[in-house]
């Protein structure tokens, strides 16, 4: 809420004239007259006094994580962000800068993304990663444009089990190209020659764990690539994407530092191999010496078509998210390996105790078997949506409803965050939500 318009009577006019136009009316000339200027039914002013006010009773209307137990995942989560990330992210020189362009004055910017870079390299087992997306479903649909260029193919295959919003995303990305999108179930998984690569999701969308391994197999039998897309938390705990032979890894860094914040603003990570760095999309920063030999810091990757590569470019990515990618930095440097791998083991034990008390429940089931992580599928007696109506009025935002997926089928997920009370919370009112013979 700005509390004022910082420029006077006198500023515009100079404006106006810098820019050769008559008045403010003449810059819209271009649109037609009858939608200048809309009727609309807008209620009277207010002070700034009121204003706030009103801002104020508008946010006591949302239900916030914290003051109810939460269960909501689906591909934005709830873990514990130590006080030591937000505090580096209020200081000013990392909460107002933008692009690096001059590195002279940008070196902690770069130090950070740097760090980023090699943090996720790390986490994901691959050769390089770039400075970071717009969030985890863009870095999936760039990852598929990505392959299609290296292979020179135009048709991708996506499993079933990526998160459907994902698949929205790598739609409306390859469309207007052209590119065939093949959505498929794990077993009707058959690529051929024109396949430029697979998409999955590790830990899927229901939380499952499949064998990424198998899938790299398929997929390289037809000189096609696999992309994985990941929860970097589950990476703290098994098995990563580029020792099971995965080509390409991106994912939502969202678990890592960022606040739910209603959807955004996130960071996607982006991963690869050595030989396809080239091809990779957004920027990558990179270490080197300067003319006396002190450690700098550099741009070295800029594969975007507002720089040389113009109508070249790999992509039109022109952000990085750089503050969040600090956030994501400093909430790994807090935590180290074994405290991700910590937080891992919370997630993967507590979220298990859930389901072992809800498949008691009568009229309850657990679906798929036992291998998936922190999220699992609930088969629930009656539709989702009465029982997550239930659920709120007891102080529980429940999980998400997937019905139109698998019937009755409700989508939970417990991470660090969430107390054996809570727990045993949802457990009690799953329980009393369920009708009675």
């Amino acid at each position: 809420m700005h509390p004022f318009l910082p420029t006077t009577v006198t500023q515009r006019q100079e404006m106006l004239k810098a820019i050769d136009v008559p008045t403010v009316d003449a810059l819209f000339s271009d649109i037609p007259e009858r939608f200048r200027d809309p009727q609309l039914d807008l209620p009277l002013p207010l002070s700034e006094l009121e204003l706030r006010r009103e801002f104020e009773n508008l946010a006591r209307a949302n239900t916030v994580p914290g003051e109810f137990a939460c269960f909501l995942g689906g591909g934005a989560y709830r873990h514990y962000i130590p006080s030591v990330v937000r505090t580096l992210l209020s200081r000013g020189e990392l909460a107002t800068s933008y692009t690096p362009y001059q590195p002279e004055v940008s070196q902690g910017t770069l130090q950070s993304t740097y760090e980023f870079q090699s943090m996720i390299c790390l986490l994901t087992d691959m050769e390089v990663a770039n400075a970071g997306m717009y969030d985890g479903a863009t870095a999936l649909a760039e990852a598929a444009l990505m392959a299609c260029r290296i292979t020179g193919r135009r048709k991708v295959i996506v499993l079933r089990s990526v998160n459907p919003r994902y698949r929205e995303v790598v739609n409306t990305y390859l469309f207007p190209q052209h590119i065939q999108l093949i959505s498929c179930s794990n077993e009707d998984l058959r690529p051929d020659k024109e396949t430029a690569c697979i998409l999955v999701q590790y830990p899927n969308y229901f939380g499952e764990l499949e064998d990424i391994q198998d899938y790299a197999t398929t997929a390289h039998s037809v000189d096609a690539l696999l992309v994985s897309s990941v929860d970097p938390v589950a990476l703290g705990m098994f098995k990563t994407p580029g020792e099971s032979g995965a080509d390409v890894v991106v994912g939502e860094c969202q678990p890592l530092g960022a606040a739910l914040s209603y959807g955004g603003p996130y960071v996607g990570l982006f991963a690869c191999r050595q030989k396809y760095l080239r091809q990779m999309p957004g920027r990558i920063v990179g270490k080197t010496v300067d003319v006396e030999g002190r450690q700098g810091f550099v741009l070295t990757l800029q594969t975007r078509e507002q720089h040389i590569r113009r109508e070249g470019a790999t992509s039109n990515i022109c952000t990085s998210e750089a503050l969040i990618a600090t956030a994501a930095v400093a909430h790994l440097a807090c935590l180290g390996p074994r405290g991700l791998k910590g937080v891992a083991e919370l997630c993967y034990h507590k979220a298990h105790y859930a389901a072992n008390l809800i498949s008691q429940i009568d009229g309850y089931a657990i679906a798929g078997g036992d291998l998936w992580f922190k999220e699992f599928v609930v088969i629930c007696p009656i539709a989702p949506k009465k029982i997550n109506r239930i659920l709120l009025q007891n102080g529980i935002i429940g999980g998400i409803d997937i019905s139109s997926i698998i019937t009755n089928g409700m989508l939970v997920c417990v991470t660090e965050m969430n107390s054996r009370d809570e727990i045993d919370l949802l457990a009690r009112m799953l329980a009393e939500a369920c009708p009675k013979n």
